[in-house]
C-alpha cells in the first residue's frame, strides 16, 4: 500500500513537526465471536471490529500538513478539529492525510479494522478443542496502526486511555488497570509510551493472581499486583507459581540494581496462542508464546529459557519502555541490554546460576552466525524504514549486542556500568534516546573516553578470531612466550580491543583436565604477548577468552586441538567445556574441522556432558552438521553412527533423568532404517519400553514425525493421534506431520497451502513449512527449487511481512545443496536488483548459508580421502 513502509526521514520530519498529548481508543470486539469461523467472513470480506480513536496533538507550524497511520479495510469517518473529512479523499489504506493543522488539534477516526491471522495487529484464535475465541495484540515494530489510528513511530510518545466492548463472559486486559463499567471495560491512563508497546488481550482466559511488595530504604512501599493467564485448555499444565517466583525474584533484582521503582503499576503476563515472537515487553501486560507452558516433561534448560525470557522482558520495563530509542537504528539500546540482563539477572536472582554457560553456548552461536552473513551490520544499524527494522530483530541486535555489553562490563567495571544505567533512567525517563545519550553517562561513571570503544564495537561489523601461539623452552618444557593473534575477515577488517582471560589447562594425575593458571589481559592489534605466563609449565590446552569475557571466535593451537580430540570430556569446568564446544562448532562451520570429526567428538564426549542445555545444543549442532555440512557420500554412514550413538546413550542414561529425555528426542530426529523406526514405533504403541522413559503426548508427536517422514506412519495413524490430542497444540503437530509424508502429492498440497493461499494462520504456515522441508526428502522437494524463485517476489508483495519472512526463509531450497542452487540464487539476485531490500537480504542470507555448507562439505570430503 502507498506509504505503508514508513521511512526514517518521514518519521524525523513528523517528529520535528508534531507532539502528542494523548489518545483515547475505543474498540468494539463483540464481532470476534459467532458467525463464520474461517479467516474470512461472509462474501469473502475480512472479519472486522470497530475502532474509534481520538488523538490530541500539537503542531509546531500551524498551517502545515502531516499524516496519521492506519491500516484498515475501511474508514467510516474522519474529523479534524471538528471538520469532517471525506475518508475516500484522505485515507489511502495506510495513511490519513492531515492538511492545514492548527497549533492544537483533535483528530477522531472511526474505522473498521481487521482481525489478524498472522500474529500482527489484533490476532484472533479459535481453539479447536472447545471453540473458544481468544484475542491479543502484537505490534512491534509498527502494527498498532492495524488496530487504531496513530502516529506509528517510537519517539512520538503519549499517554493512552483504552476502553473495550467485549462479548459476555470475557475478561479484557490492557496496559493499565481495568474494570468493567456498564458493560464496557475501561482502563487507567498509561504513562507516556510508544505505540508499539500498547496492548489489549481479551477472551475467556484462565487467569491467576499474586502480588509483589517492596519496601525501600526511605520507608516507601511499592505494591505491584501480579497476574498470569493462558487459554483454558492449557490451564491444567500452567505452573503459574514458578512464573510468579521468577517474576518476584526479577523485580527484587532490578530494584536493587536500577534504583528506579517499577513505573507501570500492575504486572500481568499473558501466554498466548500462535505468537510470532518469544515475548513482547508491553508495560503492565507482557505477552509470551504459549509454548512456554509445558504440556509434557521438559528439561531444566526449558525452564531456564523461560526464566530468561521473563527477565529479558522485565528489563525492558526500564530499557525500552521507560526510556525508548528514538528510531529503530538504536533498537540495540533496548534489545542488547535486555538480552544481557536476562542472563545477568538469572545468575544473580534465580536458581539458574549457570545462565552464562547457556549464553556462551546458545545465544552467542546465534550472534556468530549472524555476524558472518553478508547482511551483517554494526550493532548501531542503519535502519532506513520499517522493513529494515523488522529484519533487524536479529542475532546482532540481541546476542552480539549483549555479548559486547558483557565485554563493556569488563572494560569499565560492573559498578560503573550499572551506575551509568541508573543515571540514564533518571535523566531520560519517559523520553527517547540515541547512542550518545547512553555513552555520555557511561563516560561520566567510568571516567573513560568511550569514543574509541564505541567505534570499534558498536559502529563496525564482523567477528574477530583469537588464536594462541605458544613457544616452549625445549630444555625445560616451560613457556618462553605466549601470544594471542587477532584476525579479522577481509570484508570487515576491524581489529578490536578485547579484555580477555587466558586460561592454561593440564591433566591432573587422576586424568582430569583442569586450569592451573589464568591471566586477564587486553588484546590490542594483530598480536599481543601475554608476558605474565612466561616461565609457566607447558599447557596441554590454552583457552583464549576463558570465562567468556569478550565476543570472538576462539581458535586453538595444534597441541590444544589434539588435547580436545582426546580429552574434551575430562575438562571439569562446565563453562570452559561449553566454550570449547562452541569453538569446535565454529571451526566446523568455517570448514576448518571436518564434519565427521565434529560428529565423532559428539559421539565420544556428549554422553559425559553434565550441563543439559549444552547437551541439547550439541544435539542440534550434530544434526545440523549431518544435514548441511557432511559430504553427501558420507551422510548415510554419519547418520547411522549418530543413530547408533544416540540409541546407546538413550539406554545408558539414568532412568527418568532429563538427559534420558534429551537423548530420546535426539534419537527421534536421527533414527533411520528399519531397526531405528521399529524402536520408535514400539515406544509409541507400548510394545517396547526403556526404563524410566515416560512417553507423554509431546514425545509421542516427536516420535511420529520421523515415522511419518519415512513412510512408516500414514494418515490414519495421524488422525488417530489427533483424536487422542484434539487440542491447538495437537493440531499444529498434526499439520506438520501431514506435510512430512513422503509423497509428491503431499508436497504439492503443502506448497499450495502456503504459497498460493492465505487461509492458514501464521502458526499453521510455520508447521506446514517445517513438515514440507525434510532433509530425508531431497528428491521429493527438488522440483520446488525453480518454483521458489518464481514466486517469492509475489509472495513478498501480497502477504504480510511476517508470512513473507516465513515463506522466503523456510522454503529456500537449502537441501538442494549443490552449486547449481547457488547459481540459481545468483541469477535471481542479478535479475531482481529492484526487489525490496528486505527480500533481497533474506535471499542473500540463505545463499550464504548454502555456500558455507558446500565449503564445509568439501572439507569433510577431503577428510575422507586422508
Amino acid at each position: 500500500m502507498p506509504g505503508e513502509n514508513l521511512s526514517r526521514d518521514e518519521a524525523r520530519e513528523r517528529a520535528a513537526l508534531l507532539s502528542v498529548d494523548g489518545y483515547d481508543v475505543s474498540l468494539d470486539l463483540r464481532s470476534a465471536v459467532g458467525g463464520d469461523e474461517g479467516p474470512q467472513g461472509r462474501a469473502g470480506a475480512p472479519r472486522t471490529f470497530r475502532s474509534v480513536t481520538t488523538i490530541r496533538f500539537r503542531c509546531n507550524e500551524p498551517g502545515a500538513a502531516s499524516f496519521a497511520d492506519l491500516i484498515a479495510p475501511s474508514v467510516t469517518s474522519v474529523s479534524l478539529n471538528g471538520r469532517d473529512l471525506d475518508p475516500g479523499e484522505v485515507f489511502d489504506g495506510a495513511r490519513i492525510a492531515l492538511e492545514d493543522l492548527a497549533a492544537e488539534n483533535e483528530l477522531v477516526v472511526d474505522a473498521q479494522c481487521a482481525y489478524s491471522r498472522t500474529g500482527e495487529g489484533m490476532h484472533r484464535f479459535v481453539d479447536p478443542e472447545d471453540g473458544e475465541v481468544y484475542l491479543y495484540t502484537q505490534y512491534e515494530p509498527a502494527d498498532a496502526r492495524r488496530v487504531f489510528a496513530n502516529f506509528e513511530q517510537p519517539d512520538l510518545k503519549a499517554p493512552y486511555r483504552f476502553e473495550v466492548q467485549a462479548p459476555e463472559g470475557w475478561t479484557v486486559w490492557s496496559n493499565g488497570a481495568g474494570e468493567r463499567v456498564d458493560g464496557v471495560w475501561r482502563f487507567a491512563e498509561t504513562k507516556p509510551i510508544s505505540t508499539y508497546i500498547t496492548c489489549v488481550v481479551a477472551g475467556p482466559y484462565h487467569y491467576v493472581t499474586d502480588s509483589y511488595t517492596r519496601t525501600f530504604e526511605d520507608g516507601s512501599k511499592l505494591e505491584i499486583p501480579l497476574g498470569a493467564m493462558c487459554r483454558k485448555g492449557l490451564a491444567p499444565h500452567f505452573d503459574a507459581d514458578d512464573v510468579f517466583l521468577i517474576t518476584r525474584q526479577g523485580l527484587d533484582f532490578f530494584h536493587d540494581h536500577f534504583d528506579y521503582p517499577y513505573p507501570f503499576g500492575k504486572y500481568d503476563q499473558a501466554f498466548v496462542p500462535e505468537y510470532n515472537l518469544g515475548a513482547m515487553e508491553n508495560p503492565g501486560l507482557v505477552t509470551f508464546r504459549e509454548e512456554y507452558i509445558f504440556r509434557g516433561k521438559v528439561t531444566q534448560a526449558s525452564y531456564e529459557a523461560r526464566a530468561n525470557v521473563i527477565l529479558h522482558e522485565m528489563a525492558h520495563m526500564w530499557f525500552g519502555d521507560l526510556v525508548t530509542m528514538e528510531w529503530w537504528d538504536d533498537l540495540w539500546l533496548k534489545e542488547s541490554f535486555a538480552d544481557f540482563m536476562g542472563s545477568f539477572a538469572s545468575v544473580g536472582a534465580t536458581r539458574f546460576t549457570d545462565a552464562w554457560i547457556t549464553f556462551a553456548n546458545r545465544r552467542k552461536a546465534w550472534a556468530y552466525r549472524a555476524d558472518q552473513l553478508p547482511s551483517t551490520h554494526p550493532i548501531t544499524a542503519d535502519i532506513r524504514d520499517l522493513e529494515d527494522a523488522k529484519l533487524n530483530f536479529d542475532g546482532i541486535t540481541y546476542a552480539k549486542g549483549a555479548s559486547v555489553l558483557k565485554q563493556l562490563g569488563a572494560y569499565v567495571g560492573q559498578e560503573a556500568f550499572l551506575e551509568g544505567a541508573r543515571r540514564y533512567f533518571k535523566r531520560h525517563a519517559y523520553g527517547n534516546t540515541r547512542l550518545g545519550d547512553l555513552l555520555s553517562v557511561l563516560g561520566e561513571t567510568s571516567g573513560r573516553d568511550m569514543s574509541a570503544w564505541t567505534r570499534a564495537w558498536l559502529q563496525t561489523a564482523g567477528v574477530n578470531s583469537l588464536t594462541p601461539q605458544v613457544l616452549l623452552d625445549p630444555a625445560s618444557g616451560r613457556i618462553t612466550e605466549l601470544a594471542v593473534v587477532q584476525e579479522a575477515p577481509e570484508s570487515h577488517p576491524e581489529e578490536r580491543p578485547h579484555r580477555v582471560a587466558v586460561g592454561l589447562y593440564r591433566r591432573t594425575p587422576e586424568g582430569l583436565l583442569e586450569r592451573y593458571a589464568r591471566v586477564e589481559t587486553d588484546v590490542e592489534g594483530p598480536r599481543t604477548v601475554v608476558a605474565e605466563v612466561a616461565g609457566a609449565e607447558a599447557p596441554e590446552l590454552v583457552l583464549v577468552n576463558d570465562d567468556d569475557l569478550t565476543y570472538c571466535k576462539i581458535r586453538f593451537d595444534e597441541t590444544s586441538l589434539a588435547t580436545l580430540r582426546e580429552h574434551l570430556g575430562a575438562l571439569t569446568d562446565p563453562l570452559a567445556r561449553a566454550l570449547c564446544w562452541s569453538a569446535l562448532w565454529n571451526m566446523t562451520r568455517d570448514a576448518l574441522l571436518p564434519t565427521r570429526d565434529f560428529i565423532a567428538l559428539v559421539l565420544r564426549f556428549a554422553g559425559r556432558e553434565s550441563d543439559i542445555g549444552v547437551l541439547q545444543m550439541l544435539h542440534a549442532w550434530a544434526e545440523s552438521a549431518l544435514v548441511h555440512y557432511a559430504a553427501p557420500e558420507w551422510r548415510e554412514r554419519g547418520g547411522a553412527l549418530l543413530a547408533q550413538g544416540a540409541e546407546r546413550e538413550l539406554y545408558d542414561a539414568e532412568p527418568g533423568s532429563e538427559h534420558q529425555l534429551a537423548w530420546a528426542r535426539f534419537y527421534a530426529r536421527v533414527a533411520d532404517g528399519p531397526d531405528g523406526l521399529a524402536l520408535l514405533r514400539g515406544l509409541l504403541d507400548g510394545t517396547s519400553g526403556i526404563d524410566g522413559l515416560e512417553v507423554d503426548q509431546e514425545l509421542r508427536w516427536a516420535f511420529l514425525e520421523p515415522l511419518t517422514a519415512h513412510g512408516a506412519a500414514d494418515e490414519s495413524v495421524l488422525a488417530a493421534e489427533l483424536a487422542r490430542d484434539d487440542t491447538a497444540s495437537g493440531k499444529r503437530h498434526h499439520v506438520r506431520c501431514l506435510a512430512a509424508r513422503p509423497s509428491a502429492a503431499v508436497k504439492a498440497q503443502a506448497w499450495a497451502q502456503v504459497v498460493e493461499s492465505d487461509a492458514l494462520s501464521n502458526a499453521l504456515v510455520e508447521a506446514t513449512i517445517a513438515g514440507f522441508d525434510q532433509a530425508s526428502q531431497r528428491e521429493l522437494t527438488a522440483p520446488y527449487a525453480e518454483k521458489y524463485f518464481a514466486v517469492i517476489e509475489r509472495v513478498w508483495r501480497e502477504r504480510s511481512i511476517q508470512i513473507g519472512m516465513d515463506v522466503v526463509r523456510g522454503l529456500y531450497p537449502a537441501h538442494q545443496d549443490r552449486p547449481e542452487t547457488v547459481e540459481a540464487t545468483d541469477e535471481w539476485l542479478a535479475a531482481h536488483q529492484d526487489a525490496a531490500p528486505a527480500l533481497r537480504r533474506l535471499v542473500l542470507e540463505a545463499r550464504d548459508d548454502l555456500a558455507r555448507a558446500l565449503r564445509a562439505q568439501a572439507c569433510d570430503a577431503s577428510a575422507g580421502t586422508r
